[in-house]
């Protein structure tokens, strides 16, 4: 049985401030500053290969834009259709059903990764790039986002791990109905502090390992199985999303999590047999 010397207290609330009926919460400004932090690594990316700022940001906008879209489409298809087909107006509107203002509730992070793949490829195929050159530097920028992003959801007392008696274990105050006064494994944190080291280490191999020549497919190879195993890993010590997922042997997070493990590792042997170091040169525009 924990003591009340055994756990965390978790009261700190999702709110930062309310203005009659807008709030500020801690979620949105950790998700701002994580694709900020992304956006400032990839365009010291874009500044080492001579790519031009106004390509940067075309990218980092509609790669955010169709980031939203997976997380959000990612949720209701994979875990709660039902209300897709019934309210497929409110999965991209921040209201309820009574048109009641809520933000965005209900995020899922393998629809983002499938969206910001078939957006990148079409970015790719649109400027003449190699597929996988983009998307191993989004690999590199990526998991700074996705840490910052489960701190949020620790601020938003969301996504809680399963009941534990472990030493460090986390009262979300603000969990609502069956979280509030029970102690659970801080599996945002868990998340987090794993994507947070990913992302220091491809940072080095970015920028001191290869220098900027990365195999193609290396650093994408190498996000996939990372992130992708410990969301495998990191689900035992979750409470289930929803309730189907009680009589299932695996969660639904893991069986998503399955293919991209292992396209990871096709990816990563591909880079390791091929050895191709792809490059991209931005096409000059004509002076009129």
């Amino acid at each position: 049985m924990i003591n009340s010397f055994n756990f965390i207290n978790w009261t700190v609330s999702p709110v930062i401030v309310s203005i009659g009926s807008f709030q500020l919460r801690w979620y949105g400004l950790l998700l701002a500053i994580g694709f900020y932090l992304a956006y400032l690594t990839l365009q010291r990316i874009f500044k080492k290969e001579n790519l031009s700022q106004q390509l940067l940001d075309k990218l980092a906008i509609w790669s955010i834009v169709w980031t939203f879209i997976g997380l959000r489409l990612g949720h209701f298809l994979f875990y709660d259709f039902e209300f897709f087909v019934k309210h497929p107006l409110q999965v991209l509107l921040p209201f309820d059903t009574e048109w009641n203002f809520i933000g965005y509730q209900g995020l899922a992070s393998h629809g983002a990764v499938i969206s910001l793949i078939l957006f990148l490829s079409y970015f790719a195929w649109k400027h003449k790039m190699k597929p996988l050159w983009l998307l191993d530097r989004l690999s590199v920028v990526i998991p700074i986002a996705a840490s910052f992003v489960r701190i949020g959801n620790l601020m938003n007392h969301e996504i809680v791990g399963s009941i534990t008696e472990v030493p460090w274990a986390f009262n979300f105050v603000y969990g609502g109905p069956g979280v509030a006064g029970t102690y659970r494994h801080p599996a945002q944190i868990y998340e987090s502090a794993v994507y947070l080291i990913l992302f220091i280490f491809m940072v080095w191999y970015y920028f001191k390992y290869t220098k900027g020549k990365m195999r193609a497919g290396s650093a994408t190879g190498i996000l996939l199985v990372v992130v992708f195993t410990a969301r495998f890993i990191i689900e035992f010590f979750k409470e289930v999303q929803v309730a189907k997922e009680t009589e299932m042997y695996l969660l639904i997070g893991q069986w998503l999590s399955i293919p991209f493990i292992l396209i990871g590792i096709v990816l990563w042997i591909y880079s390791m047999v091929k050895k191709e170091v792809p490059t991209y040169t931005e096409p000059k525009k004509e002076v009129k």
